[in-house]
């Protein structure tokens, strides 16, 4: 079955950001997600869960561990389990990317306070 934005369930997050479950099964999950300017999403890490941001319009900015990267399109990052990480737009324009997690962070997701 042909899969696309139109057709998955769409949801909302954080400060007013978009997102697109393209695959949700227990072992892999695949969402599209976009993020306005001056948005980020909340420090946390997952337990079990591997994740690879892969970005697709835009620039983002992902910090692991305290260290920050900055992703143009094209470009990804691997965050293995119990990796505090969170992303930022901190550019002028939206920004969308892939988020592909084995398994599903659904469940396995744990807020960072510092």
């Amino acid at each position: 079955m042909k899969i696309n934005k139109e057709s998955v369930a769409h949801y909302k997050w954080g400060l007013n950001c978009d997102g697109w479950r393209f695959l949700n099964r227990d072992n892999l999950s695949i969402i599209h997600e976009k993020m306005p300017p001056g948005t980020y999403e909340e420090k946390h890490f997952h337990q079990i869960s591997w994740q690879f941001f892969y970005i697709l319009i835009g620039q983002a900015t992902i910090e692991l561990n305290g260290e920050r990267y900055e992703l143009n399109p094209f470009e990804g990052i691997e965050i293995p389990p119990e990796t505090p990480h969170q992303i930022f737009n901190k550019s002028d324009e939206s920004i969308e990317f892939l988020v592909i997690s084995q398994p599903t962070t659904l469940g396995d997701r744990i807020a960072v306070t510092d």
